[in-house]
């Protein structure tokens, strides 16, 4: 209705108000059933089929309603039939080339259509190695786009279930080995025990190793069931100010005979007024507990274990130091993974499960710190971050 209006204002303004009145009419006559055949079309889509058959259905729909309506107006406005006939073929003409430009526009847009729907429906039979082009830089080369992008990411997840898949795999298997040796030991101890073939020294000592291999279950059970915890989020600790000096002096202690049973030299090296950290305590020495046994385990006799803790810039870190053989370089970075046989045999032995580390692992990650392993010239240095405390 605007252009209407503004049609038959401009010829008033020129020719007077007859005119204008007159040419708006016109212009009401021929735009009206453009106009409602431009909004019935949308609603009729459905039974076109296509989308070029819809664009065809509009463009032929649409010009022959403008021709319509122009014939109507020539007739209205006593145009002669010669005049009015030259009008309607310019016309037509010039909706011939609208139509065919359209088509060629629209072709181009089709092969991006059918681009992306091929793309679409690999992706839908599993395929992830895709790479769908359009020949413009517009909405259907962003759907493009966005259907690569969607393809490499099902691919990563693909990779990572994959993963994670082998991962459980290689658990189930370790754990089955860890457990069949102790479980076996301890039937052939059980039988031993109990049958008549031994005497009471014999039956003392088989007892003791019993005693041994149910303690190395326990610890096998227990690291499981912490990291399971963790690796779930199940984190309901209490967070406080721990002093590590006190901390690290005390586990050290209780690891003093452990290591002088060995012939291994334990050492302590924190500062005074080193700041506290934000952790929990029990954790904490858990974590210290295990790198300090890993580490007079692969420490020779006259060896040493250093345990040490200073300031970081986002808080403390700790130290624990061995004199023993070290870490392959090509185990450095799965050392930390459960149940990994490194060749030299830095987080498995006969006498370890294999988790310690792991755990460890996620004992730090849970407080937001990380473990790593350090540079050494000369045995192993693991070392491992904290949270500082809120000064207050």
């Amino acid at each position: 209705m605007t252009a209407v209006v503004l049609g038959g204002a401009a010829m008033a303004a020129f020719y007077g108000l007859g005119q204008g009145l007159l040419t708006a009419g016109l212009l009401f006559l021929t735009g009206a059933p453009v106009l409602g055949l431009a909004h019935v079309l949308p609603r009729r889509r459905a039974r076109a089929g296509s989308l070029s058959r819809q664009l065809a259905a509009g463009t032929g729909l649409v010009v022959g309603a403008t021709l319509a309506s122009v014939g109507i107006a020539a007739a209205i406005m006593f145009i002669s039939p010669h005049d009015a006939f030259t009008l309607g073929l310019l016309l037509a003409f010039a909706a011939t080339l609208a139509a065919r430009s359209a088509g060629l526009l629209a072709g181009g847009v089709m092969d991006d259509l059918q681009a992306v729907r091929a793309g679409l429906r690999a992706v839908g039979d599993g395929a992830t190695e895709l790479n769908v082009t359009t020949g413009a830089r517009d909405e259907l080369a962003e759907l493009a786009e966005a259907t690569n992008t969607m393809a490499r990411r099902l691919a990563e997840r693909g990779d990572e279930r994959d993963a994670a898949e082998a991962a459980r795999r290689d658990l189930m298997a370790a754990v089955s080995h860890d457990l069949r040796t102790p479980i076996a030991s301890l039937r052939v101890l059980g039988e031993a025990i109990a049958g008549d073939v031994v005497d009471d020294d014999d039956r003392r000592r088989y007892a003791r190793q019993l005693g041994v291999h149910v303690e190395s279950l326990g610890h096998l059970i227990d690291d499981l069931f912490e990291l399971s915890r963790l690796e779930a989020g199940q984190v309901e600790w209490s967070m406080q100010r721990v002093a590590l000096d006190e901390l690290v002096e005390e586990t050290v202690e209780a690891m003093r005979p452990h290591a002088d049973a060995r012939g291994v030299r334990t050492e302590v090296a924190v500062p005074p007024g080193l700041m506290p950290a934000h952790a929990n305590p029990e954790k904490v020495q858990r974590v210290l507990f295990n790198l300090i046994q890993n580490a007079i385990r692969h420490t020779p006799a006259d060896g040493t274990v250093t345990v040490l803790a200073e300031a970081a810039s986002d808080g403390v870190e700790v130290e624990v130091a061995d004199t023993g053989e070290g870490i392959a370089p090509e185990d450095r970075e799965r050392a930390f993974e459960p149940f990994f046989r490194g060749g030299s045999e830095f987080s498995r032995t006969r006498s370890g499960a294999g988790l310690g580390l792991t755990v460890c692992r996620a004992i730090v990650e849970a407080h937001g710190g990380r473990i790593w392993l350090d540079e050494s010239t000369r045995g192993t240095r693991v070392r491992f971050s904290l949270p500082g405390a809120v000064q207050g």
